[in-house]
């Protein structure tokens, strides 16, 4: 029995504890900084399993490492969980049409992360079971990363030196299709800003009074206006977190407004985001208010490294994609109807675009991904969305991997990905991203060759140290989310 063969029927003789693990943790549902019953439960599974538990890393209650030697306990490979999930997205476990969970909190895992904690916890296990069972060597690290979907948590850990000494990553998350991720994600900044006025009469005495609500309106009017002397891949977002009250004759003396700034690295969302605070300034020079600008998150931006990708690529291709039945097939296609017709259009052309337009009336009968996309260094498509992986990559060697967990063309963070993510179709993905994840890490210990030139890759972006886009000042924002 090789290694792939190994790895995949230890996996299956001890699935059922993982798809159990998956179920609980999307039950749980638990938002950002706050998974607490779900970091306890991975935490007693790996405990049980013989690896070494530390809690609180980063100064974060839910984040956790969970480490096991074996041999002389090089090299160290490191594999990363998730588990919070989102505000909003109540839905019942399999059910395809919107239903939210009675007598529950409005939570759901509408991004898998449930999936992505149990998945990634199998992978870990396995890698510890077959260096004992082999007599090989090795340390395994399972980091248990809170909060991606709020603040972030990597980048805290990486500060704090989690990740110092690690010689490399895996790491994966539920998608629609299987491969090794070619993408590059955007760095992010985000911040509040709070204005802080004088309240009056707003009838009888609006001139005694000084708006803070001003403030934010014309903070917004400004970076309407900076959004055309940007570079064109730069994204500036907002949302109100304290209009200031709900009475209009009231002048507002206070308002809180979040911005987030994404740009492609992380030196450009920072100097986009300085120029953001100067319109805050300018805006309250306009009011005659004051401000204070709370840096609340940041994440480096993510870039596969290829050295990893080259093991990972042929390991994908040796373990498969997920084994479809027609019931997963006729449950994918009850969520892909579930749609709205805009929806349902762009996720055609998508469809055509990566599979062919001569695909695609197959694909939309039968729409699970049933292939691995190999990976190809040249093609690396700039990506919108950010991520916390980011700032572990840009400290230790990272890859991650895309496996499907739902239906061909699901858009995350929606009730569809939610109910996806407590079935049979999110079970067989996780079980798969773990016999991924677990062959890609032994592989990858064996090649010291492999091992040195991620290294070199990393080196090449940070200059031989991790820097934090955050200050040592700005703490995890716990009671934020």
């Amino acid at each position: 029995m090789n290694d792939r063969e190994w790895i995949e029927d230890w996996i299956e003789k001890n699935k059922a504890v993982f798809i159990e693990a998956n179920d609980k943790i999307w039950d749980y549902a638990e938002l950002a900084f706050h998974e607490y019953k779900s970091a306890e439960l991975l935490c007693d599974m790996l405990s049980a399993s013989g690896f070494k538990i530390k809690t609180g890393i980063a100064g974060i209650p839910t984040a956790f490492t969970a480490e096991a030697s074996v041999g002389t306990g090089r090299p160290v490979m490191g594999i990363l969980g998730e588990y919070d999930a989102l505000s909003g997205l109540s839905q019942m476990a399999g059910m395809t049409k919107k239903q939210k969970r009675e007598g529950c909190p409005n939570t759901g895992h509408g991004c898998g992360h449930c999936s992505l904690g149990a998945g990634s916890m199998a992978a870990a296990m396995a890698i510890k079971a077959y260096l004992e069972e082999q007599g090989g060597n090795g340390t395994v690290i399972f980091f248990g990363c809170p909060a991606e979907e709020g603040a972030g948590s990597k980048q805290f850990m990486a500060r704090a030196g989690a990740f110092d000494g690690v010689d490399f990553v895996y790491t994966w998350h539920p998608s629609d299709k299987n491969a090794v991720e070619a993408v590059h994600m955007n760095a992010i900044m985000g911040a509040n800003f709070t204005f802080k006025g004088l309240s009056s009469h707003a009838g009888a005495t609006p001139y005694l009074g000084r708006s803070a609500l001003d403030a934010c309106e014309l903070m917004s009017v400004g970076c309407n206006y900076l959004r055309e002397h940007v570079i064109p891949e730069a994204r500036i977002h907002y949302a109100y977190i304290d209009s200031g009250g709900s009475a209009p004759n009231v002048v507002q003396d206070h308002a809180i407004v979040r911005y987030e700034v994404r740009a492609p690295y992380v030196a450009q969302a920072k100097e986009i985001f300085e120029r953001v605070k100067e319109v805050a300034r300018g805006a309250s020079i306009m009011t005659g208010t004051s401000y204070e600008c709370e840096l609340a998150m940041a994440f480096t931006e993510y870039i596969p490294n290829d050295a990893l990708a080259s093991i990972a690529d042929g390991c994908l291709s040796e373990i498969g994609a997920p084994k479809w039945d027609e019931e997963d097939f006729k449950l994918a296609k009850a969520y892909l109807e579930s749609y709205g017709d805009e929806v349902k259009a762009n996720i055609r052309s998508k469809m055509t675009k990566l599979y062919g337009e001569e695909r695609l009336d197959e694909l939309w009968e039968k729409p699970l991904d049933g292939e691995i996309h190999h990976y190809d260094s040249g093609k690396i498509d700039l990506q919108a969305g950010s991520t916390d992986v980011g700032d572990v990559g840009a400290a230790v060697p990272t890859l991650n991997i895309l496996t499907a967990c739902a239906c061909v063309g699901n858009v995350g963070h929606s009730w569809q990905m939610t109910a996806q993510a407590a079935s049979p179709i999110a079970h067989k993905g996780l079980l798969t991203a773990a016999k991924m994840l677990a062959l890609c890490s032994l592989r990858t210990a064996e090649r010291p060759d492999i091992i040195e030139r991620a290294k070199a890759e990393v080196l090449k972006r940070n200059g031989g140290s991790y820097t934090c886009p955050l200050p040592d000042s700005v703490a995890p924002p716990l009671d934020t989310y």
